[in-house]
């Protein structure tokens, strides 16, 4: 889910996560129309131009505000184009999307709530670049496996919704982790809606006002932290399959792209920086590190399926890559004593030396992750 707060170990995590630059971009950000600036502070969201060609476009962000920030590329529709959470004051980050000619928003969050402080854009004329056509089967391939992810989580789903339903208090925790397996491998897919995530995986601390908490973190209190299951909890577990079928059903009709794919699997680690490795995601159950691995499978996943295109345009950025995903992934296993399962250590026995480690793993990851977008821009673009 999105973070809503950073902690001092997120903070470091989050610091350590570098710019994206493309091969639109020449030089400075002024001297290409593909790069706009965008400037957030607590009040205002203000953007360079609010015209640009369609194709490759970069957003430079700063943050001169005294909140975190994130920024947002919007479809009419508040369907999420392309997005960079946790931005610090004082910080800039930069991130790469694939726009066709049209409408869309800019929107700065303040604080990461609400709908955000927005300003129309349009990309004009022209066409997107072409396209090495490996990346049209990348994403084929990554359409394949989020849908893939969601028909298998439904079944998970209703055997936990079932145990709640019955009743069965160590029942539903059992069922609890193993169901957000593949939600957790293909979130940013499901953001991208923008309306279901907040149904099914907010945290109390992620509520808007007057927004009922709902999904899995609300049945998960419920259970670790209550110890009992209510007629409400039964309800709630109703509408988690309800809106889990809706996410179902949607995925197919999701808009994804090479870059979106990249920015999408940062996007994951920037999720275990903010939730899994500080413990705040599952903050009742302490399953973290069963997230935490879903994270690094999903990205990883987009990563192998771009690496083929990567590797020619900066073959120096994969071998980093295939370096820190297998150093995280043999990082992980310490906390799992069979290698195939999801039974990993509870995250409350996790000193903090231990999460200190994780946490720099993970940095040293997320580094070279957030430059796999600008590595699948073509060199013609």
């Amino acid at each position: 889910m999105r973070a809503a707060r950073l902690s001092v170990l997120t903070f470091t995590a989050v610091a350590a996560l570098t710019a994206v630059t493309g091969c639109t971009e020449k030089g400075s950000s002024g001297d290409s129309d593909r790069v706009i600036d965008v400037t957030a502070t607590d009040s205002k969201c203000e953007v360079s131009k609010k015209a640009f060609p369609a194709g490759h476009v970069e957003l430079a962000i700063e943050n001169k505000g005294s909140k975190v920030t994130e920024v947002y590329v919007l479809f009419p529709d508040d369907r999420i184009v392309t997005e960079r959470e946790n931005i610090g004051p004082g910080t800039k980050q930069k991130v790469t999307a694939e726009v066709k000619a049209g409408d869309y928003t800019i929107a700065c969050k303040p604080g990461m709530k609400g709908d955000g402080i927005r300003q129309e854009v349009k990309a004009t004329g022209g066409s997107v670049a072409k396209r090495d056509p490996r990346l049209d089967s990348a994403v084929a391939a990554y359409r394949k496996y989020a849908q893939e992810q969601a028909d298998a989580t439904l079944p998970l789903a209703k055997t936990f919704a079932a145990a709640v339903k019955a009743g069965d208090l160590e029942a539903a925790k059992k069922a609890y982790a193993p169901s957000r397996i593949g939600w957790e491998r293909t979130e940013p897919v499901a953001e991208s809606f923008g309306d279901i995530d907040p149904k099914v995986d907010v945290r109390a601390d992620g509520l808007e006002d007057g927004q009922k908490w709902t999904g899995w973190h609300r049945l998960e209190k419920s259970l670790w932290q209550d110890k009992k299951i209510t007629a409400e909890d039964k309800t709630l577990a109703d509408q988690l399959i309800t809106d889990l079928t809706d996410w179902q059903n949607r995925v197919g009709k999701a808009d994804i792209t090479p870059t979106s794919m990249a920015n999408g699997a940062k996007e994951l680690l920037d999720e275990v920086a903010t939730g899994k490795v500080t413990g705040e995601e599952e903050r009742y159950s302490h399953t973290d590190l069963v997230d935490f691995k879903a994270n690094v499978e999903g990205a990883e996943k987009s990563y192998a399926l771009l690496k083929p295109v990567a590797q020619e345009n900066d073959a120096t950025l994969v071998t980093e890559l295939d370096k820190q995903f297998a150093a995280l992934n043999t990082l992980l296993d310490k906390y799992r004593a069979d290698k195939t399962s999801y039974d990993f250590t509870s995250y409350d026995k996790v000193g903090d030396a231990d999460r200190k480690q994780l946490s720099d793993g993970v940095n040293a990851l997320a580094e070279p992750l957030s430059k796999l977008a600008a590595a699948v821009v073509t060199k013609s673009s």
